[in-house]
């Protein structure tokens, strides 16, 4: 296939969206599809240009094979609902050259699009529509959902003039892939056929990322002590999360010298973060840069308890990426979400870590408590299991690429039984429009 892939996030960001369609992109590539990314430029999650990027505007280059047109776009200091519409338009914007190149040049088999933000399908969907090619809507993050929810946005006309432009993008698109059945079924909810939506679920290099003793960890490197009980967050410091906990927990701690609070990680709350602590003359919680992803599992050994925490608005509108490198380490998460979430749900069936109601500092302040006077050996073990056999990156970019030819009316390929079980994908019975809805394979 010919593919390319329009995202304003792509490695080498660590985290995030980047992350997961750097990696998707290189693997498809490395299988022989001819891959090409349209992206910003690297400012994610530090909300800063990366280094051997700063000055530069347009940059072509080749990584992995795969080819790779970066855009320019503005990056906000500090991040507001105002500054960062500014950031996402300014994207849609500075890719406005490479996307008049593409639609005079040779034509692409399939055009995927990464959400958020949303409306960034605008431009790659008129592009298939002219070259009559698939167009995939690939949705991390339903982004106006969590702008409503968290009050980010409070103009009722306008969240409705989004919410209906966000409906047309979906159905004008060949399929809506998602990342977890939570956000499969509020997509349907929207009132797209179920037929279309497809799951495509994050991954993790289980060989890359795995179980570690905590001697081989980053203690020594962070300056702490082997003892002591370490509770880990590591990931986005944003908005969505609702890291404020964390510093009213760590007052509960503050005279148990051989517990800490690790924070390693940046984005948009980071600052808000450091001047809490700092107010409150907390001691216990210390702050790291992210981490190169060789170091992951060096990393997450260093911790006893993980957190994995999301506001409760936020609930199910994203499945946290950082769960899967944790579960691969055989790490006992401490999780926030609420009953008949899809997160809920995973780690309840799996028993692979520790439920929590989201937003109270009293349930994580005694999770933690019982947990770290417990034997955590069963969840351990239960965490790797479950990433290995239903997050393993080369099986879910398999059943991926198998959907994807299903799309485009390759010739089907086989899956593991259990995959086409828990995930499903769509089925293309004859050549049809970008409007026609898909059929879920039996």
């Amino acid at each position: 296939m010919r593919i390319v892939i329009f995202g304003i996030n792509y490695a080498p960001e660590l985290t995030g969206i980047g992350k997961y369609t750097g990696e998707m992109a290189a693997w498809l590539a490395k299988q022989g599809h001819d891959m090409t990314a349209v992206t910003g430029l690297p400012y994610y999650p530090e909300w800063e240009i990366h280094d051997g990027y700063k000055k530069k505007w347009w940059v072509k280059e080749k990584v992995e094979n795969v080819n790779i047109y970066r855009c320019p776009l503005y990056v906000p200091k500090n991040v507001t609902s105002i500054k960062r519409i500014i950031h996402e338009f300014s994207f849609l914007l500075g890719m406005l050259p490479v996307w008049l190149k593409f639609l005079f040049g040779k034509k692409h088999d399939l055009v995927i699009c990464v959400s958020p933000p949303f409306h960034l399908s605008l431009m790659p969907l008129l592009y298939a529509k002219i070259r009559g090619v698939k167009f995939i809507t690939h949705i991390q993050d339903l982004q106006v959902d969590a702008a409503k929810d968290l009050g980010m946005i409070k103009n009722e006309r306008a969240l409705d003039i989004m919410f209906k432009l966000e409906k047309k993008i979906f159905e004008l698109s060949s399929a809506v892939s998602t990342i977890s059945p939570g956000m499969k079924n509020k997509i349907t909810a929207k009132g797209i056929d179920a037929g279309k939506v497809v799951l495509f679920p994050n991954w993790v290099d289980e060989n890359v990322v795995y179980p570690m003793r905590k001697s081989q960890s980053l203690r020594n490197e962070f300056g702490i002590d082997q003892d002591a009980k370490v509770i880990l967050y590591s990931g986005n410091l944003g908005e969505k999360q609702g890291l404020d906990v964390i510093v009213d927990v760590a007052k509960s701690f503050r005279m148990q010298k051989n517990v800490v609070f690790v924070i390693v990680g940046s984005g948009g709350g980071k600052e808000k973060l450091i001047t809490l602590v700092n107010e409150s003359g907390l001691t216990n919680i210390k702050f790291f840069p992210l981490q190169p992803y060789e170091k992951m599992s060096a990393l997450l050994a260093t911790a006893d308890l993980h957190l994995v925490l999301q506001k409760q608005s936020a609930s199910d509108l994203v499945m946290p990426s950082k769960l899967t490198a944790i579960l691969a380490a055989g790490g006992c998460p401490i999780v926030t979400a609420t009953p008949g979430t899809t997160l809920y749900d995973v780690i309840s069936k799996h028993k692979i870590g520790i439920l929590i109601e989201p937003e109270s500092s009293r349930a994580l302040r005694e999770s933690i408590e019982t947990a770290l006077n417990s034997d955590l050996t069963e969840i351990s073990k239960n965490a790797r299991r479950y990433a290995e056999q239903y997050l393993s990156k080369e099986t879910l970019l398999s059943f991926i690429e198998a959907s994807l030819n299903d799309i485009i009316g390759n010739e089907p390929v086989a899956v593991p039984a259990y995959l086409e079980l828990e995930y499903g994908r769509v089925q293309r019975s004859e050549v049809m429009p970008m409007s026609t809805t898909y059929t879920k394979a039996s």
